[in-house]
């Protein structure tokens, strides 16, 4: 499938990721609509695509995936839609259990529904890797347990069972893509490098919840994009589920070390308990995306942690998480 000349809907397009794969689709060529409630969890992500405003491609609905009519409406004559409209955050669902299940959930069936009743050509569902839980054996392959320890991770898996059970009893043509640990410019507050970002840029010790040992294989944005895009060409990706993951882990206090590095901020981490539903460790198996879809994430931890922290040093004073895209 070809992106240009596509009309494309996007849920969740103001977000982090989703503003991303939006500057993207734009480049391609696509006639783009975010759909977008702009919740207030986080604020200030109208910058994320202000600079598209004017843009002859760019539609922008504001409205949310619990609102069917609404959805549907927005969603009428596109061919290809990515779902990434979604409650985030896993502290944040340990304490809003019902919120999370609303939206990832039970929005997700809508926008299978309206896809289906819509006759839309590719549905890309933007999954996580916490569906796998705390795992017995890395790297960790498409095929693994699926044992969610956390709220987030159960509402995914859910949501993404669905997809699979509407390509499998309706046809629907979706592919499933599980994101490992996403960061980069316009990343969300509550993320842990923004976070620790946040408070060593102060002069203040950055926060480590647990012992720090437990590692995340933290995938660039740029990468995370490029798989999104490629999964939606491939016609052989519907009904299958793919791991979107550099392949390298990193400990959390190692990545607490390198920001602190950054901002020559000799405050050492503070610990506090671990959160219910942490996992220990997470290493991508992207075999699969590397063979079927011919993905191969470009952008070490190293080198993806130096233009975070760049784009963060130039941007804290702005509105949290953002950056002005190119027009």
């Amino acid at each position: 499938m070809e992106i240009s000349g596509k009309t494309v809907l996007v849920t969740g397009g103001a977000g982090f990721i989703g503003s991303h794969l939006v500057d993207s689709l734009l480049r391609l060529g696509g006639d783009v609509t975010v759909f977008d409630n702009f919740d207030d969890f986080y604020s200030g992500k109208e910058q994320n695509i202000e600079g598209h405003v004017e843009h002859p491609r760019f539609h922008l609905v504001r409205g949310t995936i619990l609102d069917y009519q609404a959805l549907s409406k927005a969603m009428e004559g596109s061919e290809l839609v990515f779902h990434l409209a979604a409650q985030p955050g896993i502290r944040y669902c340990l304490t809003n259990p019902t919120k999370a299940s609303d939206v990832n959930v039970t929005g997700t069936l809508n926008v299978l529904l309206a896809c289906k009743n819509l006759g839309v050509e590719k549905l890309v569902y933007a999954s996580s890797s916490s569906l796998y839980g705390n795992v017995t054996r890395v790297p960790i392959q498409e095929a693994a347990p699926l044992n969610p320890t956390s709220i987030y991770g159960a509402t995914k898996l859910a949501a993404e069972k669905y997809c699979l059970a509407y390509y499998q009893t309706y046809g629907l043509p979706v592919t499933c893509l599980r994101y490992f640990s996403v960061y980069g410019p316009r990343g969300r507050p509550d993320q842990v490098l923004y976070s620790m970002a946040q408070r060593a840029a102060a002069g203040s010790a950055p926060v480590v919840y647990g012992d720090g040992k437990q590692s995340r294989d933290f995938t660039f944005v740029s990468d995370i994009i490029s798989g999104t895009v490629l999964a939606a060409f491939r016609d052989d990706s519907v009904g299958q589920v793919f791991n979107l993951g550099f392949g390298a882990e990193f400990s959390i206090s190692e990545a607490a070390e390198r920001i602190n590095e950054y901002f020559r901020n000799r405050q050492d981490p503070i610990h506090k308990p671990a959160y219910g539903g942490d996992f220990s460790r997470t290493l991508c198996d992207n075999q699969k995306a590397r063979h079927q879809l011919g993905w191969s994430p470009k952008v070490s931890f190293t080198a993806g942690l130096d233009q975070f922290l760049d784009w963060f040093s130039k941007t804290r004073t702005q509105a949290p998480g953002q950056e002005r895209p190119p027009a």
